[in-house]
Order: structure tokens, then C-alpha cells, then sequence
């Protein structure tokens, strides 16, 4: 469409973006399981609402004009570090996401790794699970990327990520949990691996760090994974998943709060004096900085703990469902609010094309191909509607492919 001369109507504007938006996925009835990770609850959502109104128009760039958010910030790395038992000397900054919180991570161990042991070109290294965002991190930083192939069960394999570690690696990376499968990555062996050798690490906790202190607080078995290492040097910690804030906010953690200073550009060989940022983003929305402040506050300890009381048993539901449809299966052993499935007998992949004829948006995954869903909260009113049409679409699926007796 051409830009207006004259303008719209409020009412036809909005008319237009009712329009556009009536094609997108429906995350409020349930329908999404990725990207978006609703509570399902009025007044979280009344909270987000009321805090991001108040910020809708300052600037995070410059803390000396807002000390308000200079303050918040403060704040949302000390409760997110408290969570993942960050040393007392430790700290961190915020970030618009997980992608950049891993960026900043890959930045400051390669100019460390310059500054502390001479290395210019280095490389990092990773199971082939680690989110992109590495990959995309050492392509802009002019890194080499060694990605590992995977042990059984999708996690890293321990011997093959130490054979893939030179005297040029500047950083080791797990997942606790990853992405594609939701599988813990052996973050202990790994961390003590890095620490023996002098590399950092980064365990990548961009979902599980809403998600597994939690875990442990209700008694579930969860392997250690952060801080307690003492192998691990920097964690990612998304605030805008089960932390339950809106895009885009995410933590990222050093070990020692020196080493923040890798993150900073310091600039003042212009006209308008000194500028310095700690991220990629010059100016910030002021909006998710409040928003996540609000909502951690609001909720607090006990209100993330029932909130993944009710998670983990809507995931248990789920998966249940799951593996008692004929020939699906999860794939490896998650231990979280993530689950991903796949068949040796009917095509995940036609089975998702059935799903999203009835709304339903599920993610691919490959090598091999699978069915990919993060489960949240709002998803317990769900469930047993996903779990028919799931099994509608298996079903159908197998007919062409014979297995029609299987769900007789």
C-alpha cells in the first residue's frame, strides 16, 4: 500500500491492523508453542499492560535522564542472578533477547581471550543443539564455529567436545536445557573441561532459567547447571519466557562483574561527546525493562513456583498423551516444559500439516524430523483438545501409510 497524504481515521487504522493481524497465530486461544509464552492469567497480563503504558516513550539509553530504569535494571540482573546463584562479585546487564545476551557472551570471552591469552582469530565450540544464535555470534565476530555432533539421547557428547577444544578455543558452550529437544546438556563435565584448560563457558540457560530453579525448588531432579560450577564464567537468561514478560528482554550473567566491561563500545571522536552502550541497541524501549521488573515482583518466588506447578503438570498430561498415540514418540528425555516427538512409522511432518488445517502451530525439527512444542502455562485449558485433534491427525496421517488397525 502507498503511504497516506492526507492520513486515516483512527477507526479505519485500526480497522486495517484488525485485518492484518486476523492472519496471524492465535497464541491467546492456545494455538502457539513457541514464540509467544502466555500465563493464560488477567492479572499478569493487567500488570505487563499497566507498567508498559508508563514507559512508552523513555529511552534506556541514557540512565542519568531515567535513573528509574537505571534502577529497575539494576534490580531484574539481581533477582535473575539470585535465581542461578551468581557469585557476589559477579554481574551482569540487560538485553533484548537471548540472541544478543549470547552475542555479548561470545564478545567478552573473545576479547578476553585476546587481552588474557594473545589469541586473535579463536574459535568456539558447542553440540550441534546450541541454539543458532552461537553460530550467528562467531559469523559476526569473525570466530571459527566447531559445532559437535550429538550424543544418544540429543545431548553433548563429553569426549567429542573435548577432542574439538584447542589452544585457540575462547569459549565451551551447554545447553540446560536446549532448544530442539529440551534435553540437559551435562553442564558439569563440560564446565570442569573449560576450567582445566582456561576457556570460558557459557551455560545457555536463555529458556531454562525461569524454569529450572524452580524445578528444584518443587523436588525435582535437576542436574547442577549454573553458578555452583565453578567452570561456568557466563550465563543467558531470557526474562520474555517463563519468566513471562513481554519481548524483548533477557539477562546476561559474567562471573566477574569486570568482565562486563568487554561488553561496552566507548566512543566520544564526535561531536556530541561521550556514547557508550553495553549491548548492540543504542536506544532501548523503556517498556520491557518496566514490564519485566513488574512482573517478577508481582509473581515472586511463590508465584513462579505455582505457576510451574501447574506447567509441569499440564506437560505431564501432554506427554502422556503423546506416547499413547500409536506410533509417536518423545525424543530423548526432557525435563521441562518442552517436548519434542517423532515416528519410525507415520511422517511428522504430514502429521503437522494436519494440525495447522486445525490451527494448531507446531515446529519442525530435523535430523531427524520431529514435532517441536514449548508448553506454557495458558496451554492447561488446552490440552485436551490438542491431545484429540493430535491423535485425528496421526490417525489420518497413517491411513495412506496402512496403519489404520493401529487406533481401531
Amino acid at each position: 500500500m502507498s503511504w497516506s497524504v492526507e492520513g486515516t481515521s483512527e477507526d479505519e487504522v485500526f480497522a486495517r491492523i484488525g485485518e492484518m493481524k486476523s492472519q496471524d497465530a492465535r497464541w491467546d486461544e492456545g494455538k502457539t508453542f513457541s514464540l509467544v509464552y502466555p500465563t493464560g492469567r488477567e492479572d499478569v497480563d493487567r500488570v505487563l499492560k499497566r507498567a508498559s503504558d508508563l514507559y512508552l516513550y523513555e529511552n534506556a539509553l541514557n540512565p542519568i535522564r531515567f535513573p528509574s530504569l537505571r534502577l529497575m535494571e539494576a534490580d531484574i540482573v539481581g533477582m535473575t542472578g539470585e535465581l542461578v546463584h551468581l557469585p557476589a562479585d559477579g554481574g551482569g546487564t540487560l538485553s533484548s533477547g537471548g540472541s544478543e545476551s549470547i552475542l555479548m557472551s561470545v564478545l567478552v570471552n573473545r576479547d578476553r581471550a585476546r587481552a588474557e591469552r594473545g589469541i586473535e582469530r579463536g574459535n568456539i565450540v558447542y553440540a550441534e543443539s546450541a541454539h543458532a544464535a552461537f553460530a550467528k555470534a562467531a559469523h559476526y565476530l569473525e570466530l571459527e564455529a566447531r559445532p559437535v555432533p550429538l550424543a544418544e539421547g540429543f545431548v553433548a557428547d563429553v569426549d567429542a567436545m573435548s577432542d574439538a577444544v584447542d589452544d585457540r578455543t575462547v569459549l565451551m558452550v551447554g545447553s540446560a536445557y536446549g532448544y530442539p529437544h529440551g534435553v540437559m546438556d551435562p553442564i558439569e563435565e563440560l564446565s570442569t573441561i573449560a576450567l582445566d584448560r582456561g576457556i570460558g563457558f557459557h551455560s545457555d540457560t536463555c529458556i531454562g532459567a525461569f524454569v529450572l530453579p524452580f524445578l528444584e525448588r518443587l523436588g525435582y531432579e535437576v542436574p547442577l547447571y549454573d553458578f555452583r560450577l565453578p567452570g561456568v564464567t557466563e550465563m543467558s537468561c531470557d526474562v520474555h519466557k517463563y519468566g513471562y514478560n513481554i519481548k524483548g528482554t533477557s539477562v546476561i550473567l559474567h562471573r566477574k562483574s569486570e568482565w562486563i566491561g568487554y561488553q561496552y563500545f566507548l566512543y566520544n571522536q564526535w561531536p556530541s561527546g561521550l556514547y557508550g552502550t553495553p549491548t548492540v541497541a543504542g536506544a532501548r524501549p523503556a517498556a520491557p525493562i518496566a514490564s519485566a521488573w513488574a512482573v517478577m515482583n508481582y509473581l515472586g518466588v511463590e508465584g513462579y513456583l505455582e505457576l510451574m506447578r501447574t506447567l509441569m503438570a499440564t506437560t505431564k498430561k501432554i506427554r502422556e498423551g503423546i506416547e499413547a498415540i500409536g506410533p509417536l514418540k518423545i525424543m530423548g528425555n526432557p525435563i521441562g516444559p518442552l517436548l519434542t516427538f517423532t515416528s519410525d512409522e507415520v511422517d511428522p511432518y504430514a502429521v503437522c500439516d494436519l494440525m495447522d488445517d486445525r490451527g494448531w502451530n507446531l515446529d519442525r525439527n530435523t535430523n531427524p524430523n520431529g514435532l517441536h512444542m514449548m508448553i506454557s502455562p495458558i496451554h492447561a485449558r488446552y490440552a485436551d483438545e490438542f491431545l484429540t485433534d493430535l491423535a485425528w491427525a496421526t490417525r489420518n496421517c497413517g491411513e495412506s501409510r496402512g496403519l489404520e488397525a493401529r487406533y481401531n
